[in-house]
C-alpha cells in the first residue's frame, strides 16, 4: 500500500528557488507543491503529515563520488554499502554514486558485475556505478558503449598510482575518443603519478617517512600539469572532461581557463580541501594518517581559491570520495612510510552539515548549497530530475534540516564504520532531522528507521551539461 504523505509548513529549498510551500509525496514520487497556507494546499488529505515548521525542506543529497568497499593498498574501505549508505542517509544523502572498478586484465562487465553484487539488496539509500578503466584496450574501448546503454554513463581514468589504475596518455585519448562517440562522460584522477613515484622514492631515501611527506611529494605542480594535459586530451578527442577531487589553486586556474574557451570541462572539489589543511597532515604521533588521500591536503591558502571556484562556477560539484580506512589496523599499515598509508577519509555523513555550515560562514548562498550538492551532481551524472531537486514527478528524495540545531562532529556519534573523524570536534550549525528516500521514511526525527534493500540500482542517462 502506498503512503500519501503530506510535508506542511517548511521552507522548500532548491537549486532554482525559496519557498514557503507544502510538498505532497504519492507513490514514492511528489505529486504537488503548493504555498503553504493556501487554498490548493488546504485540500489535500494525507496518511501521513510531517510537520516541517522552522525546517528547511530540501531535496537529498546526490554524493557523486563514493568508494564503499574498495580493495585499495592491501586493505579494504571499511565501509561497506550497507554501512555506508545508512551513513549517507544520516547525513542527507539519498543517492550516491559509486565506482566499479576493471581490473587490468579482466573486463568491464566483470568489473561491474562484482559492485552489482556488493550493493545489490544490501543498500538504504538508492546508488548507480560509474565505471573505472584500469586496462584501456580494443576489447574494454567496444564494452564501453555497452555500459553507457545500461545506465553506468561516466568512466574514470587515473593519471595517478602506476602499476595500479594508472593510464598513459594514448590509453586516455582513445577512452576520450569513444566517449565522445557513444556520449560517456570521462573522469580524471589529475596528478602525473611517474613524476610523483621519484619523489616518493627520493623522500623515503632520505628517511621521510612521516604522513606529512605524503602531501610533500604530490606537488601541487604536479596536480596542475596534470588537469591540464587532461584538458588538452580532451580537446583533441573532441571529449568533455570531469576533473574529480580538485585540490589546489593553480588546478582550478586551468579548469577556468578552459571554461573561459567554452571548453565542456569540469571540476568537483571535496570537503577535506575546503576545510582541512597540511596543517592535520602533519599532526604528530601519527595522526597525519588519517588524512592521507590522493589528492593530498594542500596549505590553507588554497582554500580561498576552491571556494571562490565554487562561487564562479569554475567548479560545479562537491562530493565526498569517501573511501574509510579506520586508523587502527589500516592506516597503521603505512608506520615508518607515508607510501603504505592507505589513501582515503570518511566523509559521506558530513558533506551536506559542512556545506550548511559554508552558507552560515558567508562562503556560498543557501541555494548554492543545494545546487552543488544535489541539482548539479544529479545534471552532470545523467540524475535530474528523478534526483536533485523537488518537483513534480521527481522521486520523493527530501530531507527535513533543521538550520539551528547545534552539533559536534565525532567519531563517538557518527554512523560511518570507521574509528576516527576527519572533523573530529567541529561544532557546526544544521542538522539532518527526518530523510525520506522515494517517499519511504528512512530517518524519522533522528531516529533510524530504513533498511538494507529499500535503495535501488538508478539508470543514468548521459550528462546533461552537453
Amino acid at each position: 500500500m502506498s503512503i500519501r504523505t503530506l510535508i506542511r509548513g517548511g521552507l522548500v529549498v532548491t537549486a532554482a528557488d525559496e519557498l514557503h510551500a507544502d510538498v505532497l509525496v504519492e507513490d514514492g514520487r511528489v505529486a504537488a507543491l503548493a504555498a503553504t497556507g493556501s487554498a490548493a494546499a488546504g485540500a489535500w488529505t494525507a496518511d501521513r503529515t510531517i510537520d516541517a515548521s522552522g525546517k528547511y525542506v530540501i531535496p537529498g543529497g546526490v554524493d557523486a563520488h563514493t568508494h564503499m568497499e574498495l580493495p585499495f593498498g592491501g586493505t579494504s574501505a571499511s565501509d561497506t554499502f550497507e554501512t555506508g549508505t545508512r551513513a549517507a542517509a544520516w547525513g542527507g544523502t539519498t543517492t550516491i554514486v559509486d565506482f566499479a572498478v576493471q581490473s587490468v586484465g579482466r573486463s568491464l562487465r566483470e568489473g561491474l558485475d562484482t559492485w552489482y553484487a556488493k550493493a545489490d539488496g544490501n543498500c538504504a539509500v538508492d546508488y548507480a556505478f560509474h565505471m573505472i578503466l584500469s586496462d584501456v584496450n580494443e576489447h574494454t574501448l567496444k564494452e564501453m558503449d555497452h555500459l553507457v546503454g545500461e545506465g553506468v554513463t561516466s568512466f574514470k581514468l587515473f593519471m595517478a598510482y602506476p602499476g595500479v589504475f594508472y593510464s598513459d596518455d594514448g590509453q586516455i585519448l582513445r577512452a576520450m575518443q569513444r566517449a565522445s562517440g557513444n556520449g560517456g562522460l570521462i573522469m580524471m584522477h589529475a596528478e602525473n603519478g611517474i613524476a610523483i613515484d621519484v619523489l616518493v622514492e627520493q623522500a623515503l631515501a632520505r628517511g621521510e617517512t612521516d604522513p606529512r611527506h605524503h602531501g610533500e611529494v604530490r606537488k601541487v605542480l604536479l596536480e596542475a600539469e596534470a588537469t591540464h594535459r587532461a584538458i588538452q586530451l580532451a580537446r583533441v578527442a573532441g571529449s568533455p572532461l570531469y576533473v574529480v577531487h580538485v585540490s589546489a589553486q593553480e588546478a582550478v586556474a586551468e579548469l577556468a581557463a578552459a571554461r573561459d574557451k567554452g571548453l565542456p570541462v569540469f571540476g568537483e572539489t571535496c570537503p577535506q580541501y575546503l576545510f582541512l589543511s597540511t596543517d592535520n597532515l602533519a599532526e604528530p604521533d601519527f595522526q597525519g594518517a588519517k588524512y592521507v588521500c590522493s589528492t593530498p591536503l594542500r596549505p590553507k591558502e588554497h582554500q580561498a581559491a576552491l571556494w571562490r571556484g565554487l562561487r564562479t562556477n569554475d567548479l560545479q560539484v562537491v562530493s565526498t570520495d569517501h573511501c574509510p580506512f579506520c586508523f587502527r589496523g589500516q592506516k597503521e599499515l603505512g608506520r615508518g612510510d607515508f607510501s603504505k598509508i592507505p589513501n582515503g577519509l570518511p566523509g559521506v555523513e558530513n558533506r551536506m552539515d559542512l556545506l550548511h555550515q559554508a552558507v552560515l560562514d558567508g562562503h556560498i548562498s543557501r541555494r548554492r548549497w543545494i545546487e552543488i550538492a544535489c541539482a548539479t551532481p544529479a545534471r552532470m551524472f545523467g540524475l535530474y530530475p528523478q534526483k536533485g531537486t523537488i518537483a513534480p514527478g521527481s522521486d520523493a528524495d527530501i530531507v527535513l534540516y533543521d538550520p539551528h540545531a547545534e552539533q559536534v562532529i565525532s567519531a563517538e556519534t557518527h554512523h560511518m564504520n570507521v574509528d576516527y573523524s576527519a572533523y573530529e570536534g567541529r561544532r557546526i550549525t544544521g542538522r539532518v532531522d527526518t530523510v525520506l528516500s522515494r517517499g519511504e521514511l528512512v530517518i524519522d526525527r533522528r531516529e533510524y528507521t530504513g533498511r538494507a534493500g529499500h535503495g535501488a540500482f538508478v539508470h543514468r542517462s548521459t550528462c546533461q551539461y552537453l
